[in-house]
């Protein structure tokens, strides 16, 4: 037999391996080890069992919509291709989907994405929004077909036919799922008219059909939206990821509505309470309003500034009472001088000269003289005395020298 080179050899297995159907469309089940995340995005890793091993390559754009972290030990089905490098002369799986084998190794899975997202900041209660208190419009992300988005419905439209309910459908479960969810939150934050709330969840189920709720993909979109989410998915004991991105997790879709819209009925009471303690309110104030305006006659103002004249001349009796000897020696001084001022007053008092047989004099406009060099011969003036007056006419005037 004629030799071949090894590349002919390479290309020649690699020919009947892909033209073989089972090896162009396979799933392995292993345990992953060797896992590398690279900076091109692309994830190569090994599968193992007790016997063997297979190297395994997760393309960027598949490793983009990765529906579980991987982590070292985890069992997982991987499927794909099988392809063989000519170079190198060794084959590994292309891998194009992977699920996750055991309630152990998706708990193992959750708790890693849990880690890294937390770490992040978006389970931060400083970034959780409130709830707006009276909504116009809540959306639904969740199946359209479940018993939970009729369970929604009927729940809101109990307590308050007012609001608008606007149905995003998507799938919950299985391959494809996490992105229509996704895709839905989205769509609803770039309406023209987008819901005030927005409720994601779904019902009960195993953790592998809740699993699309623990992608990544889900809680950064609930993170992203600029409406307030509230998470509703499985039972009252259901965890996933989107419960911790959301602004509030209801246990049960049921619970979501109920917290979305206010109660009707419970706004009616409250308005009907605040009616009737703003009349009893009002009619107390009229109350006493008139009894300050019974108070205000006239004989009642006088009774009160009575009393407060009483109470203020027992406030200046007791403060005499109290003042020490030194106080009452400066009240008395003060009085001489008091008196000396008053003395002094009465003494320049013009009625009290006049009454000693002076005269004041006046000119013709009332004006006061005080000197003889505002008089001039001809001048009429005015002499008044104690008991009268008298109208002159200088004739003559003389003024005395200074000396």
């Amino acid at each position: 037999m004629k030799p071949v080179q090894v590349s002919q050899l390479n290309k020649y297995i690699k020919t009947i391996i892909q033209s073989d159907p089972l090896l162009s469309r396979i799933s392995v089940i292993g345990e992953v080890s060797n896992l590398k995340y690279h900076s091109s995005g692309h994830v190569y890793f090994s599968m193992k069992d007790r016997g063997s091993r297979i190297n395994c390559f997760l393309p960027e754009d598949k490793a983009a919509y990765l529906r579980y972290p991987l982590e070292e030990g985890m069992e997982i089905i991987a499927s794909g291709y099988i392809y063989l490098y000519e170079k190198g002369g060794y084959y590994s799986l292309t891998v194009s989907e992977i699920k996750v084998e055991g309630e152990g190794n998706l708990a193992a899975a959750f708790e890693k994405l849990k880690r890294k997202l937390e770490a992040e900041g978006l389970f931060s209660p400083e970034f959780k929004r409130e709830l707006p208190e009276f909504p116009e419009s809540v959306g639904l992300v969740t199946s359209s077909t479940g018993a939970a988005v009729w369970d929604m419905i009927r729940t809101v439209r109990n307590k308050n036919n007012f609001v608008d309910i606007i149905l995003c459908p998507c799938r919950v479960q299985g391959d494809g799922a996490a992105g229509d969810i996704e895709d839905a939150v989205k769509a609803l934050n770039r309406m023209a008219e987008p819901p005030d709330v927005i409720i994601v969840g779904r019902g009960g189920g195993s953790i592998e059909e809740l699993w699309a709720f623990n992608e990544e993909r889900v809680a950064r979109s609930i993170f992203d939206s600029k409406i307030p989410v509230i998470s509703a998915v499985g039972h009252e004991t259901d965890f996933t990821i989107a419960d911790f991105t959301a602004d509030f997790r209801a246990a049960t879709p049921t619970a979501a509505a109920e917290a979305a819209v206010p109660d009707m009925r419970e706004i009616s009471l409250r308005m009907k309470r605040l009616i009737e303690d703003a009349t009893s309110g009002i009619t107390g104030r009229i109350g006493m309003m008139e009894a300050a305006l019974e108070m205000s006659s006239p004989d009642s103002l006088v009774s009160a500034v009575k009393g407060m004249i009483s109470g203020y001349e027992g406030k200046l009796d007791g403060i005499m009472k109290s003042a020490s000897m030194n106080f009452r020696e400066k009240i008395h001084n003060e009085e001489l001088k008091i008196e000396k001022v008053k003395s002094l007053a009465d003494s320049m008092d013009p009625g009290r000269i006049l009454s000693l047989g002076y005269g004041a004099l006046s000119d013709g406009s009332g004006r006061y003289i005080k000197s003889a060099d505002n008089l001039h011969v001809g001048d009429v003036i005015n002499i008044r005395m104690k008991d009268g007056s008298a109208e002159c006419r200088i004739t003559e005037l003389t003024k005395e020298r200074d000396s």
